[in-house]
């Protein structure tokens, strides 16, 4: 029964997103052709943001789809870690096409055009609407899957936009302000760039195998330590295969030379411990009893 929820669970994940991508698809091709029939920079920068967008939601969907996949022999973990990389591309191309406005922003504002603030306006409260559906989508998922928050991030940042090229429309509309468009865009891109280095960041750590922020290695070493018939766990590694996956490998040297079944009794205790303790739900033990080798907790190989 548990099974079949969470396989339905994600079934709906994937069903949502597709209909993102769908919606987006519209909005951008939809504010390309308003934003080469009005002269308005914002909203094409909001429909290269959107593309963005489109491409992104792709990568997302095909990512939640390969995580799904069993592990082989070839690949033992499976594809719990396609999610985190989609959220490393999508991140990735969050801050590319905020670099791209940016650019096109100054040479906007050294030779600025006059824009039709009409279709600007209708445009952008057309993409509010759809970009505001898809982040309503997303926003429960997005709580606990860093790839669901990727695309979520990618769709709030373009509803936020929408909000800012409405305005801007509205004040081109009525103070012949066009130099607005400009500033938007430029403003547009630094929160591309804000929301995007976040997430990079985070997906970097996750990739690169670093210990998550809320787990303090010597910790974990002095609870394990404590435990009877432990002398020192020591050559830890601690990191995420997958946003819910947390592991730790080490090597466990031993107070006295302990039977195998005593050992499996430790090993329970200790697997509980770090469970109950620091969330971490897959520990890997080599038991040690008078070996040469390094004891310090950070061995590096």
């Amino acid at each position: 029964m548990s099974h079949s929820h969470a396989h339905n669970h994600k079934d709906l994940k994937g069903r949502k997103l597709l209909i993102t991508i769908v919606l987006n698809i519209v909005i951008t091709v939809a504010q390309v052709i308003g934003g080469l029939l009005s002269g308005s920079l914002s909203l094409l920068s909001d429909a290269l943001h959107n593309f963005s967008d489109v491409l992104s939601l792709i990568v997302s969907y095909a990512a939640a789809k390969l995580s799904q996949k069993k592990a082989s022999i070839n690949r033992t973990f499976g594809y719990k870690r396609a999610e985190i990389l989609a959220a490393f591309v999508n991140a990735s191309t969050l801050i590319i096409v905020a670099i791209i406005l940016i650019k096109e922003a100054i040479e906007r504002f050294l030779n600025p055009q006059q824009i039709d603030s009409n279709l600007v306006i209708w445009l952008s409260f057309i993409a509010i609407i759809a970009n505001g559906l898809s982040v309503l989508l997303l926003k429960k998922d997005s709580t606990n899957n860093i790839n669901i928050r990727s695309a979520y991030l990618h769709l709030l940042t373009d509803m936020l936009a929408s909000v800012a090229v409405l305005i801007g429309g509205l004040l081109m509309k009525y103070y012949q302000l066009f130099w607005v468009d400009s500033l938007l865009t430029l403003l547009i891109a630094l929160y591309l760039i804000y929301v995007g280095y976040d997430l990079l960041k985070t997906s970097t750590k996750i990739l690169m195998l670093f210990t998550p922020e809320h787990i303090n290695t010597r910790d974990v070493v002095r609870a394990v330590n404590q435990l009877p018939k432990v002398k020192k766990l020591h050559h830890v590694h601690i990191w995420n295969l997958s946003d819910h996956e947390l592991h730790l490998e080490a090597h466990l040297d031993l107070q006295e030379d302990i039977s195998t079944t005593e050992f499996n009794t430790l090993l329970l205790e200790i697997e509980a411990l770090l469970h109950d303790e620091f969330d971490i739900n897959h520990v890997t033990i080599q038991p040690e009893f008078n070996k040469e080798d390094p004891k310090e907790v950070i061995v590096q190989d």
